[in-house]
């Protein structure tokens, strides 16, 4: 993963040292101060039963997802066969 460095002043670095958690990056402290959340934050949100059907749902997707795109890429074929052979 990419990296980047930034500067902070010793105030602001003392307030993020002061939010980081035992155990968690700068980088982790940052991005769950910044409001995004990591799976180990949404672990037990989900019963077993509303997870599987969200995985059920998600695959689901996929499958039309995929066959969505299979089928307009047929019609390209076909479309783009159509105007090289005018």
């Amino acid at each position: 993963m990419a990296t980047k460095t930034i500067s902070l002043d010793e105030e602001a670095y003392e307030r993020l040292k002061a939010r980081k958690k035992e155990g968690e990056s700068f980088s982790e402290t940052v991005k769950r101060l910044a409001g995004e959340r990591s799976w180990n934050e949404i672990v037990g949100i989900l019963s077993e039963d509303e997870a599987r059907d969200l995985e059920a749902a998600i695959e689901e997707g996929r499958t039309y997802s995929g066959e969505r795109s299979d089928r307009f890429a047929t019609e390209l074929d076909e479309a783009v066969g159509t105007e090289t052979r005018k």
